[in-house]
């Protein structure tokens, strides 16, 4: 069945391409506000889901939308409140930079950052990376991940003769699930405009699943239907943002905020549930930039932040120790980076990024004190670029500085030079349709406070994991002022990533005593495939698609004694994809979305025991839009998982079935 509806969806797309041949397209682009030629010059093109079409899917975070990225693997625990967070090209979640609006998100304590926390509603863009983002006029912390993720908001934008936006949006669907969103923008002068956005979220997580587990000779060992406990959440987020324009440039400040109570739903083992696990968070931080240029010759820019995330952990299952743990974070950001034009085609940058963390827990506890563990970091990148008729290049080093220290007097250093060098070719004369790119690039992650510090966990010897990252890829693409197809863009990479001294849980000796040790490699190959097309089927008849495919092979190298030398690591399928494809009829607009992914291993053999099936979803949405007496109303109405399939994206943690929700937004 997962076969035939994999070659149906190809099929449909076949023909869509096909009936996209031979017509007229007009294509309409939002204002663009150019402060520098300096500020952008891409060698490696993104991947990228602009607002329209975040709109168009049955997403509700970030973490959701992120699912339709070429090497991206989502670890969903279930359910609405569930954490999620993303590894791409099998690197791992703490080797992704999350930037929000120019600022990287920052996480001390466990690396790692919740994407489900953030709302769709008032996105303009998301954007992915693998290397880093092809421009050498940014913070000196971006060039140092292994690939990043840009999240930007929308930026006020207002109708000729319009100096106010409201826009609201009420959604209610399955698990209880009522969301509420405002949205207020004004503008206060020429150069001065000021938003604000809100939403709401309470829902009880509960919904049907049927679980299945099968011993190794095929008989059932239980078959469980049943109603997911504990995965209520109550939520609330508000942000702001100050906008303001210069002579030759521009600066924003942001508020943000960010408050919730929810469930951890456990996992379901040996037909257990566990209901006993609570997580309250309140995350708030106050951001700003400035940029000017000076002429077309130099430009500088300017960045500040300061965050404090506060956490309470419960598990009151009677099965353990009970457990109430509270995590205070505070960090600062202080960055500046300046880019400066030596030639016409050739430019240099030299940024700056000074980091402190702080962090507090009763969790941290070492002979009976208590360790408040802080972290200064210390970035030098140093870039340059040239842009001279079929060539594009980029080159950067970053020097990276962390001294830490603790409340019992322990300090750790680490200094790290981390190189990077991309490269594009065009190599027809004339035409830039098709185009040659490569990157190699090194890049190193630090122990977060969990693995150095946490008590009878951690280990303060740490070193830091290393990867090493090779690509080599072509991008095709053709626009058309006449015809049918007015778009279409193939991009295939292949690459190669290399992790050392990967940081891993490993037994002590004593039962339920564990460590953190510097124990794994990781080689990674792979390939990853993006095609995407519109243009005009009829009439008032617009089309799209959105295709991607990878297959990755990540297998451990760490040690050839052990039987799962060699084996696919866990929860690493060897194939992924996934298809959006939409249709818009004048008021009328079609969404269609596919997810697969293959088979996987939940544990470092792969053997029959640990095997994990592969699963494959189908959404469907449907909106209409109308405009009465100067209000746009939206009607829309989505199901999800459309044909009721029961899978894990972790195993023992099921997923909803087939759902649907509806919901009315209005905008004047």
């Amino acid at each position: 069945m997962g076969k035939l509806h994999i070659i149906a969806t190809c099929l449909c797309a076949a023909v869509m391409l096909n009936g996209w041949a031979q017509t007229d397209t007009t294509l309409h682009i939002s204002e663009v506000v150019v402060t520098s030629k300096l500020t952008y010059r891409e060698v490696i093109p993104s991947q990228k889901l602009d607002g329209e079409q975040l709109s168009r899917l049955s997403a509700h975070s970030v973490a959701d939308a992120m699912r339709y990225f070429a090497g991206v693997q989502l670890k969903d625990y279930g359910g609405v409140g569930g954490v999620k967070t993303v590894d791409v090209r099998s690197m791992g979640t703490n080797h992704l930079g999350v930037s929000y609006d120019g600022i990287v998100l920052g996480n001390a304590q466990n690396g790692q950052i919740d994407l489900g926390q953030f709302s769709l509603d008032n996105v303009d863009e998301i954007s992915l990376y693998n290397g880093q983002k092809s421009a050498i006029f940014q913070a000196a912390s971006d060039f140092a991940s292994a690939s990043s993720v840009y999240i930007r908001t929308r930026r006020p934008r207002f109708a000729e003769g319009k100096r106010q936006n409201w826009k609201a949006k009420l959604k209610y669907g399955a698990s209880d699930l009522l969301r509420f969103s405002a949205l207020y923008e004004q503008q206060l002068g020429d150069s001065l405009c000021f938003g604000i956005s809100a939403d709401a979220l309470n829902a009880s997580g509960k919904y049907h699943f049927r679980y299945r587990r099968k011993n190794l000779d095929g008989t059932t060992a239980w078959d469980t239907t049943a109603v997911r406990q504990n995965g209520d959440i109550h939520a609330a987020r508000a942000e702001a943002n100050l906008h303001g324009t210069l002579a030759q440039g521009t600066w924003m400040l942001k508020g943000y905020l960010y408050h919730s109570r929810r469930g951890i739903p456990g996992a379901i083992v040996n037909n257990v549930w566990r209901r006993g696990e609570r997580q309250g968070d309140f995350n708030t931080f106050v951001q700003g930039q400035w940029q000017r240029s000076i002429g077309n010759v130099f430009s500088t820019k300017w960045l500040a932040k300061y965050a404090f995330y506060r956490t309470h952990y419960v598990n009151r299952d009677s099965t353990i120790l009970p457990v109430d743990n509270r995590y205070r974070q505070q960090e600062a950001y202080l960055s500046t980076a300046n880019v400066v034009e030596l030639l016409p085609n050739w430019s240099a940058s030299l940024a700056y990024d000074l980091r402190w963390n702080r962090l507090h827990s009763d969790a941290y506890r070492i002979g009976g004190t208590a360790q408040t563990p802080v972290r200064f970091t210390h970035a030098l990148s140093v870039a340059t670029a040239v842009d001279y008729r079929h060539l594009k290049a980029q080159a950067s080093i970053v020097e990276t500085y962390v001294h830490d220290r603790t409340g019992n007097g322990t300090t750790k250093h680490v200094d790290r030079l981390t190189p990077a060098c991309f490269v594009s070719v065009y190599p027809l004369s004339h035409a830039r349709w098709l185009c040659l790119r490569a990157f190699a690039k090194q890049s190193f992650r630090m122990p977060t406070f969990n693995d150095l510090y946490y008590t009878e966990l951690g280990n303060a010897a740490l070193r830091p994991e290393k990867a090493t990252q090779f690509d080599l890829g072509v991008v095709a693409s053709k626009h058309h002022e006449q015809g049918f197809l007015a778009h279409a863009a193939l991009q295939a990479d292949i690459y190669y990533n290399k992790v050392r001294d990967k940081i891993i849980a490993y037994p002590k000796g004593q039962q339920f005593r564990w460590t953190m040790l510097n124990l794994g490699r990781v080689d990674i190959r792979g390939l990853d495939v993006v095609a995407e097309a519109s243009g005009r089927l009829w009439s008032d008849c617009v089309a799209t698609l959105r295709a991607q495919y990878t297959w990755q092979r990540a297998i451990d190298v760490t040690d050839s004694s052990k039987p799962f030398y060699r084996h696919q690591i866990p929860y690493i399928p060897r194939h992924s994809a996934t298809a959006i494809v939409g249709v818009q009829w004048r008021q009328l607009t079609l969404n269609y979305s596919f997810l697969y992914t293959g088979k996987r291993w939940n544990e470092q053999e792969n053997i029959a025991y640990n095997y994990v099936q592969p699963w494959y979803t189908s959404d469907i949405a449907a909106s209409w839009k109308v405009n009465w007496r100067g209000t746009e109303w939206r009607v829309m109405a989505e199901v999800n998982n459309l044909l009721n399939q029961q899978y894990d994206v972790i195993s023992n943690y099921p997923m909803p079935g087939r759902n649907a929700a509806v919901s009315v937004e209005l905008s004047f």
